[in-house]
């Protein structure tokens, strides 16, 4: 599943730059980060990939914290599950396997 892109970078040189969630039907207004343009203007991407980095660096971070799930963070990434999954293999993170997931997926590969 591809997601589409619910978040825009928004700002001008009179403006703070702020990644903000844009409201979908039937939603709420979700959370706006403002980032100060010196930490904007530091940064060393470019421009048009700003947005998505920030994205997918935060869902990393809070993946290998514990804090979101490999789809939660993959959702926040606007990623689907493999491709973030492979950007969390690549950099090394472990991933959280329980038991149930271990279960469920030895039952899977059981039944082919």
């Amino acid at each position: 599943m591809e997601y589409r892109s619910a978040y825009r970078l928004t700002g001008s040189e009179s403006h703070r730059w702020r990644l903000v969630r844009a409201p979908r039907y039937g939603e709420g207004m979700g959370m706006i980060l403002n980032i100060p343009d010196s930490v904007i203007e530091g940064l060393r991407i470019p421009e048009a990939e700003i947005a998505q980095r920030l994205r997918t660096e935060l869902a990393v971070a809070l993946y290998a914290q514990g804090a979101l799930s490999l789809g939660k963070a993959a959702e926040l990434a606007e990623m689907n599950r493999m491709a973030f999954g492979e950007i969390v293999g690549l950099r090394g993170i472990a991933r959280h396997y329980g038991g149930a997931e271990l279960a469920e997926h030895l039952s899977y590969a059981r039944s082919e």
